[in-house]
């Protein structure tokens, strides 16, 4: 694999790609403009939900507390208690579940409000993660995009994307490739958190429901994929970690900026796959 192949793949994609890969337990990498700071969008549930398990390890809070979430508040999206039009009463944990394995982002927030975003960066710096920064809530991001285009979704006109803060790395959710696998890794490695908590938040992760991103780079029933897909007009990204029935375990980011506006891209998409599966092989060789 070369940096000129993984371009044309991510070109022909209708996309400017960006990539990290590495073997969880030689070290063994390989990218593609891997320190380059990107918009992570939904990606940023990745450390908030380290910084979660490091407080229920310090005893600052219970994942099995139960809290209330109204109606009125909810940060919008498709899925989970954002979809909802009931009250609902739930625990902590299972706000995270819902979180990521459907990218909640109603339940997000809630766990933004208990943990604060000045831990997830306090936890970020002490990590050496010095490229990734969380300055925004999911409901502050969102909003921005209503903000900063001056209407509501669909955001297609290209003068309009161009001046959205979230969009933009140095004014939102922003990460590395490179520094999302090594947080990953560090999961993987019960390093993140307790073993206890790193071993959930493993199960976690593999519970994520869409099919259409990094797992569609490794479609066979003895390789498990777990991760967190992040999505914002213009950009799909996804980051995880891939595990082999040898035993090889690979974390994997891979972030993307498609040239349309178009909401639909099943190549944009799917290149995810592509890409992630080229240098997962390259590592594997």
């Amino acid at each position: 694999m070369s940096t000129i192949e993984l371009g044309e793949v991510f070109a022909a994609a209708g996309v400017e790609g960006w990539l990290h890969a590495v073997d969880i337990d030689s070290g063994r990498e390989c990218g593609y403009q891997p320190d380059a700071a990107r918009p992570i969008a939904s990606v940023f549930k990745v450390p908030l939900l380290v910084a979660l398990c490091r407080q229920a390890d310090q005893g600052s809070l219970d994942l099995g507390e139960l809290v209330r979430v109204p109606v009125a508040g909810r940060t919008s999206g498709p899925t989970g208690l954002s979809a909802m039009r009931d009250e609902v009463t739930i625990s902590l944990r299972d706000l995270a579940y819902l979180m990521i394995a459907v990218s909640d982002n109603a339940s997000a927030d809630v766990l933004v409000e208990r943990v604060g975003l000045d831990t997830v960066n306090a936890m970020l710096a002490g990590f050496g993660l010095t490229g990734t920064r969380v300055p925004m809530s999911g409901a502050q991001m969102l909003d921005s995009l209503d903000e900063d285009a001056g209407h509501p979704w669909p955001f297609q006109d290209l003068d309009e994307l161009a001046r959205m803060r979230a969009l933009d790395p140095e004014h939102t959710n922003s990460g590395t490739p490179r520094e999302l696998t090594r947080l990953f890794a560090m999961i993987w490695r019960d390093e993140a958190a307790s073993p206890e908590l790193c071993a959930w938040m493993r199960e976690v992760f593999g519970l994520q429901v869409w099919p259409h991103r990094l797992a569609a780079g490794f479609p066979y029933d003895d390789v498990d994929v777990s991760g967190k897909t992040g999505t914002l007009p213009t950009i799909r990204n996804e980051a995880g970690v891939v595990e082999y029935p040898d035993g090889g375990r690979y974390a994997v980011a891979v972030f993307t900026r498609s040239f349309s506006p178009a909401v639909n891209q099943p190549r944009a998409d799917a290149v995810i796959g592509t890409a992630a599966h080229m240098a997962v092989d390259h590592l594997r060789r």
